[in-house]
């Protein structure tokens, strides 16, 4: 399969008549009719759809108009991001045939911009999991050695753009959802500020740490993206009320930088290659005139701990919603049989193990008696990881580590789930403080005679998008990484 034009490329050509918009879409079914069975990425295709999308876009040029930033460009959409009209399922059997009767602000953007939305993507149940296992609906492979994990729980977003079905891919992150499974599939992963994306049409996991952001094969594709979907929202309370810059407009801006590494990221349990793209990168930055400074984030080894307070906390009560009477799955009930019991059934057939576990967690850590004990006192801990980060930024620009520790491990291989949580000790405190952070691709390991992608971190202070998009932009440019792609 030869390499995907990328999102500028496309819709350039797009614009420039040298395709049409539902020639691109035509190469970009073809792709996933002839590749997807590989990696099991996309729930839905939906063709039809798409095709009126791509046909409204040669409609706009034909008549002499500006089709839009992203004319024509296929994208996939995680299957917690709602689109109007279609199936959104959340990789749950709760949810199972639901069609939502709205647009998210996310995608009603990217249509306005000239996208074209194929699909949606697999991912883990209601975005809890590391390693898209837990969907209702089929678990992903990972396009390097489909054997092993994607990541997750944006597995089949980054799966999808790994493959080359789709040229970008919408993804969420509420712990590192975003770029662990883009470090995984050697891709890039941006989880943005939080309130800088609109969360409207986002089914809600952890509500305080929820992130909407985009999964594309290089750095600039992703700034293009964000220069469509960032922005107010009025319809969500927490969005940032101020405009976003142009994204895209100062990747190539070569300014002196200072960059922190945490001593706490250069951990003992890190594969040898990840600290080697450590290396590589520090090296290429240095050689650009930039400065690095050791720093601590002392907090790091408590952040796991707090994120699975907070967020199952906050899973808890955003969940109690899907009972069985609103809309999702309802289960039979006998007569004299009430109305808990029809609340019990219908949870317990609709909801997967991971998600009770979460619940279940979630209720316990609210409950009385236990609230102060373990909920208040991970809101203190989120304040000091905030005030912590706050501080580090205060000696540089941005830091610099691996997104995770190793990389893609074989499918079924982590059953304890605390094992399984401690795959997002780098990514969880982004989450938390509210930061930006991105994921782009660093190299690849040996494992066993398979060649695996690992991931590199870069974290910059709240709204710093256009740093971490310049960095990382620069660091792509001299490693070229991501030109790399499963099977060449």
């Amino acid at each position: 399969m030869t390499t995907l034009p990328g999102v500028i490329e496309i819709a350039e050509s797009v614009k420039g008549g040298k395709v049409t918009a539902n020639q691109a879409l035509a190469d970009c079914l073809q792709r996933i009719d002839s590749g997807d069975a590989d990696t099991n990425a996309f729930l839905r295709v939906e063709p039809d759809v798409a095709r009126q999308q791509a046909q409204a876009v040669d409609d706009a040029i034909a008549a002499g108009k500006d089709p839009g930033p992203l004319a024509g460009v296929p994208i996939a959409i995680k299957d917690n991001i709602v689109m109007a009209g279609r199936q959104t399922s959340c990789g749950s059997r709760i949810l199972e045939g639901y069609t939502s009767p709205y647009e998210s602000t996310a995608t009603e953007r990217l249509l306005a911009a000239g996208a074209v939305l194929v699909g949606t993507v697999r991912c883990d149940e209601f975005a809890m999991g590391s390693s898209t296992e837990h969907c209702a609906f089929g678990h992903v492979g990972n396009p390097w050695a489909t054997d092993r994990v994607p990541g997750g729980s944006s597995g089949g977003s980054a799966a999808a753009v790994a493959q080359g079905l789709v040229p970008a891919a919408l993804g969420s992150d509420t712990g590192g959802s975003i770029r662990q499974p883009a470090a995984l599939c050697g891709v890039t992963g941006l989880k943005p500020s939080y309130g800088r994306v609109s969360r409207w049409g986002l089914v809600a996991f952890g509500s305080s740490l929820d992130c909407i952001g985009p999964i594309t094969r290089n750095v600039a594709d992703t700034a293009a993206i964000m220069n469509v979907i960032a922005g107010p929202d009025r319809r969500d309370s927490t969005s940032v009320d101020t405009d976003p810059p142009d994204y895209l407009a100062g990747l190539e801006e070569d300014k002196p930088l200072v960059i922190g590494i945490p001593r706490q990221h250069r951990h003992e349990g890190n594969h040898p290659a990840t600290e080697a793209a450590m290396e590589e990168a520090r090296g290429i930055m240095e050689s650009r005139g930039a400065t690095f400074v050791d720093v601590d984030l002392e907090m790091t080894d408590h952040g796991i701990a707090t994120y699975y307070v907070v967020a199952t906390a906050e899973a808890s009560s955003n969940l109690a919603r899907f009972d069985g009477i609103r809309y999702g799955r309802r289960a039979t009930i006998e007569p004299g049989e009430s109305l808990e019991d029809l609340y019990a059934r219908s949870r317990g057939e609709g909801f997967g193990p991971e998600v009770r576990r979460r619940i279940m967690l979630g209720t316990y850590v609210l409950s009385a008696g236990y609230y102060d004990a373990y909920y208040k006192k991970a809101l203190q801990a989120r304040r000091v990881i905030h005030d912590e980060f706050t501080k580090v930024f205060e000696q540089c620009d941005v830091l610099l580590g691996p997104t995770t520790a190793e990389p893609a491990f074989g499918i079924g291989e982590i059953a304890d789930p605390l094992t399984m949580y401690l795959c997002d000790r780098y990514t969880v405190g982004a989450n938390i403080a509210g930061i930006p952070a991105i994921s782009i691709p660093g190299g690849f390991a040996d494992v066993e005679g398979t060649k695996l992608p690992v991931g590199l971190q870069l974290q910059a202070p709240f709204l710093g998008e256009s740093t971490l998009l310049r960095i990382a932009h620069q660091l792509q440019k001299a490693t070229g990484h991501h030109l790399c792609s499963p099977g060449h």
